[in-house]
């Protein structure tokens, strides 16, 4: 097989979830080959570089082989090659440590209580 579908071959590699999330990320302009956006149904053949945005970061993959059937976690290495800058993980790492932090679900505004405490620190400062 020396040719592929770019949302099968993003959904063989692992690299999305489903392949319905991999059209849709193609569809929306997440996905580019050697810069250009594509439709889902582009054909991608061995060797093209293939960068895909997830925020925050951009990954980028070298395609060693086209499959379109979804294959182990442990043969990934002979489908792909990683080419992601080394900038982008100091981006995603910088990301994780920064200030904020994602609230768990559900603990959204606070509760009658916990306004009632707020206020109450706020009045003893002043």
């Amino acid at each position: 097989m020396e040719e592929a579908r770019i949302d099968k071959w993003l959904w063989a590699a692992r690299i999305f979830k489903t392949r319905t999330i991999a059209a849709d990320a193609c569809k929306n302009g997440r996905v580019t080959i050697e810069g250009v956006n594509v439709k889902p149904s582009r054909m991608v053949k061995v060797g093209e570089t293939v960068s895909v945005r997830k925020p925050p970061i951009t990954y980028s993959f070298r395609i060693l082989k086209t499959i379109e059937q979804r294959v182990g976690a442990k043969l990934l290495p002979e489908i792909y090659e990683n080419v992601t800058a080394p900038e982008q993980y100091e981006l995603l790492e910088m990301t994780r440590i920064s200030g904020f932090v994602d609230r768990a679900r559900g603990t959204g505004r606070p509760t009658k209580k916990d306004r009632r405490s707020l206020d109450a620190f706020i009045n003893d400062m002043e």
